[in-house]
Formats: structure tokens, C-alpha cells, sequence
């Protein structure tokens, strides 16, 4: 998994748990709707500026957003 889809992943699942659609988080981080369509696939790098953004408005800290998912155990 490359940075992009963890960060794709991570901030599906930030925006998840504020129940906020893409429309609303876009409105309230002041970003285009389609530009966070775009990062949620996973087809776009994201800058520090939006990175920031998105942050404070999912009142998150932004390591958050590159943390990667615990791995699976397997038996």
C-alpha cells in the first residue's frame, strides 16, 4: 500500500467517524468536492496546506492521516 491509499484510507475513515460527506468536509476545509474525490481514490498527492486543512477541520492531528493499518495476523 503506498502513502497515497493510506492516506486515501485514513481520511475515508476520519470523515466516517465525524459523519461528514464529501461535499460537507470539502465545504468546511474550503477544497473542491471532486480535488477530495480525487485524494479518497487514492489518484492524488496531497499538499501541506491541504493536509492542514483537513486536519483542523476533522480536528485531527495530521500524523493521522499517514499512519498505516495494523497488519492481519494469519494463522
Amino acid at each position: 500500500m503506498d502513502l497515497r491509499e493510506v492516506f486515501a484510507t485514513n481520511l475515508r475513515r476520519l470523515r466516517n467517524a465525524k459523519g461528514l460527506s464529501q461535499d460537507e468536509l470539502a465545504y468546511q476545509a474550503k477544497i473542491s468536492r471532486s480535488y477530495l474525490s480525487q485524494i479518497e481514490k487514492g489518484s492524488f498527492y496531497v499538499s501541506l496546506k491541504v493536509l492542514g486543512k483537513l486536519a483542523h477541520t476533522l480536528e485531527a492531528e495530521p500524523e493521522e492521516f499517514l499512519k498505516r493499518p495494523a497488519r492481519r495476523r494469519t494463522r
